[in-house]
């Protein structure tokens, strides 16, 4: 996204937050916490862009919280639920996966079963990739 303020690409794990992106992360927070308190809630920072939800596991909450945020910051969500009717069934790897999603979202969030999944993910995407789970629940 060409507005992220951050300073990281992907974001997979906590090491890839600095101290500065926290503090802009907080900051920012602060912002739309009493924006809402003052009843303008017009927030469109990701107005034209869209988030690609792939969920290869059940989640309601996770999805849920990452699909409102981008519907309440003015984006469009597209969403994969629980990978059934993904192309990894009939073998693309999450590599293809990061790389053919990219050309349909500004980012992509993704959730699955298996360490390291999102970085493989992310490895083949041309655009931010936010690791939503990556380990056996």
């Amino acid at each position: 996204m060409s507005k992220a303020p951050l300073s990281f690409r992907h974001l997979l794990e906590s090491d890839n937050v600095t101290k500065h992106d926290l503090e802009q992360i907080l900051s920012l927070a602060a912002r739309y916490h009493q924006e809402a308190r003052e009843g303008r809630r017009s927030w469109d920072d990701c107005r034209g862009h869209i988030l690609a939800s792939l969920f290869f596991e059940p989640s309601t909450r996770t999805r849920f919280s990452f699909e409102s945020a981008m519907l309440r910051l003015g984006g469009q969500v597209i969403s994969l639920e629980q990978g059934q009717s993904s192309s990894l069934k009939k073998g693309e790897t999450l590599y293809d996966t990061g790389r053919i999603v990219s050309g349909y979202a500004d980012m992509i969030v993704v959730r699955h079963p298996y360490v390291g999944s999102a970085q493989e993910l992310a490895s083949g995407a041309a655009v931010p990739v936010i690791n939503g789970g990556d380990w056996p629940y």
